[in-house]
């Protein structure tokens, strides 16, 4: 199982004796009964610019998460394919921008505020909601702070969520941090995160994989999902 627990991203950057300190976080990994999608900030301005080194487009795209966002692009529509094949709940979150909420003055993170264009914040074409999904709006990192995100989990009887979008270190992190902290069970697929620094996203899937959620592979989720779709009362 040790061998198994660790085979993911942040081998190349984890030494053994890190490893040693964090043994007694090893466990088997699992979904929960009742799961539901819950994906975090896969909006337009995260793809601005393409594929491209984060750095360079983030010269002109400062939101950018460059190759590293069009690389889960892939996976993330898989794992969307999967969730819808078995009917789980499909929820997103996306930044605030209503006018009368007056979002300018709240802020999720300290970066330095900027223009931003009218669709910056709507989810990109490739993961646009169907009817029937939940949109959680948010003003903070995470997506349970200060939303009704839990009503809604507990009214859908939820008690395990697959995460996936971006970025790792941020409203990711956050609002895996407050799941477990509300009492779900949460799953992060490794492939479908992304972040625009690459060393940020290992060493949180880490962190999280060992203190609050599964961090499994895509493929570890499609042999844990049950076989027959989910049957829910309306």
């Amino acid at each position: 199982m040790p061998d198994k627990f660790e085979d993911h991203c942040w081998k190349d950057i984890v030494s053994g004796e890190i490893l040693e300190i964090y043994k007694h976080y090893q466990r088997e990994t699992y979904v929960g009964k009742n799961p539901a999608l819950l994906a975090i900030d896969l909006y337009n301005v995260v793809y601005r610019g393409g594929p491209k080194p984060v750095a360079e487009a983030a010269r002109e795209f400062p939101s950018s998460c460059g190759i590293h966002a069009h690389n889960a692009i892939k996976p993330t529509e898989e794992l969307f394919a999967l969730a819808r094949a078995k009917r789980l709940p499909v929820i997103y979150t996306t930044t605030e921008t209503r006018k009368e909420v007056k979002p300018a003055n709240v802020h999720a993170t300290n970066r330095r505020s900027r223009e931003t264009k009218k669709d910056d914040y709507e989810i990109y074409e490739a993961f646009k909601p169907e009817p029937g999904d939940l949109v959680i709006y948010k003003e903070r990192a995470s997506g349970f702070f200060g939303t009704p995100i839990v009503a809604h989990l507990t009214r859908m009887g939820i008690d395990s969520l697959i995460v996936c979008g971006e970025s790792t270190s941020g409203c990711v992190r956050a609002s895996v941090v407050d799941a477990y902290s509300y009492g779900f069970h949460v799953v992060v697929v490794e492939e479908c995160c992304f972040d625009r620094s690459l060393l940020s996203h290992k060493v949180n899937l880490f962190d999280l994989h060992h203190k609050y959620a599964d961090v499994m592979h895509l493929d570890e989720v499609k042999k844990h999902l049950p076989l027959e779709p989910v049957r829910r009362a309306v």
